[in-house]
Parts: structure tokens; sequence; C-alpha cells
């Protein structure tokens, strides 16, 4: 009886010995691979801000508001001698013409950062993008001229710019970049929210 015990005593160690080894194999396969695992959640992280971020940078300009207008304006000017208008200098013109201006944001400027499944986007502040005067619809009436004060094409020009300067002040008065931010931070959830699973919320800074 003692014989036997003995023979298979070592017989036993050794299977104890190699289910050992198995378990440890496991367990450093199972760390291993975790480890790649969490490395490669990393990396696709990383990438998929990057990408997000492209799909918005490729939009570039998100012109969100269109202010549309129709203005009417007095050019006047003269010749004058030390603060004396000098007779027969003076000439003027009433302008109508339609604008349009454009704001919002430059989404170049918009930088994507994922923590989880939360993916968080930081707008640059909203800005005019465009204002354009439709050359068609520009009238002139009640044109006076001088040939002591001819117009000039500097005339036209600045006056062009200060109601340009006028009509954006405007709308800026009347909340064009406000509504401007709050249409974009709209459109970009959209856009990502398409993009993106179900699982995953977006927020806008």
């Amino acid at each position: 009886m003692s014989r036997e015990n003995v023979s298979l005593h070592p017989l036993k160690t050794a299977k104890y010995l190699w289910l050992g080894i198995l378990l440890c194999a496991l367990v450093g396969g199972a760390c291993f691979l975790g480890g790649r695992w969490s490395a490669g959640q990393s990396e696709n992280t990383q990438i998929d801000a990057v990408v997000l971020q492209n799909q918005l940078t490729e939009i570039r300009e998100l012109a969100t508001v269109t202010y549309a207008y129709t203005n009417m304006a007095q050019f006047e000017s003269s010749s004058d001698f030390y603060g004396v208008k000098v007779p027969f200098t003076t000439k003027s013109f009433i302008l109508t013409y339609d604008g349009t201006i454009k704001a919002g944001v430059d989404l170049d400027g918009a930088a994507v950062d994922i923590s989880g499944t939360t993916v968080t986007v930081t707008l640059p502040e909203a800005r005019i993008l465009s204002h354009e005067i439709d050359e068609g619809s520009v009238e002139v009436f009640d044109e006076k001229t001088s040939i002591f004060n001819p117009f000039t094409v500097e005339d036209f020009t600045s006056f062009q710019a200060d109601q340009k300067a006028a009509m954006e002040e405007r709308a800026l008065s009347r909340g064009l970049l406000e509504e401007a931010r709050s249409k974009a931070v709209s459109s970009v959830k959209q856009l990502l929210a398409a993009a993106l699973p179900d699982t995953y919320t977006v927020e806008i800074r």
C-alpha cells in the first residue's frame, strides 16, 4: 500500500505543476491582450478625434445666418477754404442698393476632444464672413456735380466702405453674431451626431 502511494505522489505533483503553469500562461495572456486592447482603444480615440476635426475643417467657414438689407444713403461733398464752403463746388447724390451679410464660425479654428463616449467641440467666436453689395440693385438719384469738383473713383469707393461699415454695425446691434453662434452650435451637433454611434454625446463650447 505504501509503495502505491509513493509512486502516485510524483504524478500528482507533476499534474498540479502543469496546471499551475497553464494557469499562469492564461493569466499572462489575458493581461497582455488586455493591455493591447487598451492601447488600441486609446489609439482609436486619438484617430477618431482627428477624423472628426478634419471633417469640420473641410467645411471651413460655416455660414449660419444671412442678413439681407436694402439701404438708402446720401453722399455730399464740397471744397472748402479754411472751413468755409466754396460756392459751386458741391457734389451730391442719393444711392439705394441691396446687400447681404453672412455670419458664422471659421471651423478651421475648431478643436475636438474625446473622453470616453463624450465628444467636446470648442468653436471659435462667430464673426462676419462676407458682405456683398448687389451691383445690379444700385440706383443713383438726384445726382449733382460741379465742374470745379467732379466725382472721382475715390468718392464712390470711400462712400461704399463707409456704408458697409454702417450696415455691419446695424446688423451686429441686432444680435447677428449671437444668432450665428447659436445656429453654428446646432449645425455642428447635427453633423457629428450623424457621424457618431448613438452611445456618444456631443458637447459644444
